[in-house]
């Protein structure tokens, strides 16, 4: 298992990064969270975890270990794939998770694209006695990034190579799409819709 890489980013694209391992470009699938802190160029470490499939060998990466930890446990529920982990990492954070599944908070897992009422029920039984008791004591510990998305945006355009005057005018441009969605928007929508908007400028 490939338990991270490190080394200097050479690409960055909406879902990946490309990161340089003893001359070898690796392309880790990321979350837009963790894609917001990656710069071409710059040195980088992320937490890794390989999916084998029959015909495809897909690197995951991840801020830090217990991000890496959890994708790996939700896994173990049925109907539970990467990309649907990944996607519950991009919304809410390991330990959010684990408060939702200790709490029952059935609310917080629907707002994951992909899951929904029934789904949400059967991942609260399934992930209660894995996943763990929440590490922090502040009930709502990642609630100041929710009106962050702005900053996450901008951050993660920036990192894809646009110039900052681009990236206030992508930011600006979806801020009715984000508005929109009410509660907490989700940041790897508003990054496809905003390169869109870039594509089109172009």
């Amino acid at each position: 298992m490939i338990a991270f890489v490190s080394g200097p980013v050479a690409a960055l694209a909406p879902d990946s990064a490309v990161v340089e391992v003893g001359g070898i470009g690796m392309a880790v699938q990321c979350a837009p969270n963790t894609l917001s802190g990656l710069r071409v160029g710059q040195q980088t470490k992320l937490a890794t975890s390989l999916v084998v499939r029959e015909d495809s060998l897909t690197l995951y990466g991840f801020a830090d270990d217990d991000e890496r930890q959890t994708f790996e446990l939700l896994q173990t529920a049925s109907g539970v794939g990467p990309r649907l982990a990944q996607a519950m990492l991009a919304v809410h954070s390991p330990d959010d998770l684990r408060r939702a599944v200790a709490t029952a908070d059935e609310k917080a897992l629907t707002a994951v694209p992909g899951i929904g009422k029934k789904g949400a029920q059967k991942l609260l039984l399934e992930l209660k006695d894995r996943l763990g008791e929440p590490l922090g004591s502040m009930p709502a510990a990642r609630a100041p990034q929710a009106s962050s998305w702005r900053d996450q945006l901008h951050a993660a355009l920036i990192g894809l190579g646009y110039a900052t005057r681009e990236a206030d005018d992508a930011v600006a441009a979806v801020a009715p799409q984000a508005e929109a969605a009410g509660g907490t928007p989700q940041v790897g929508q508003l990054l496809k819709a905003a390169l869109q908007t870039l594509n089109r400028t172009r």
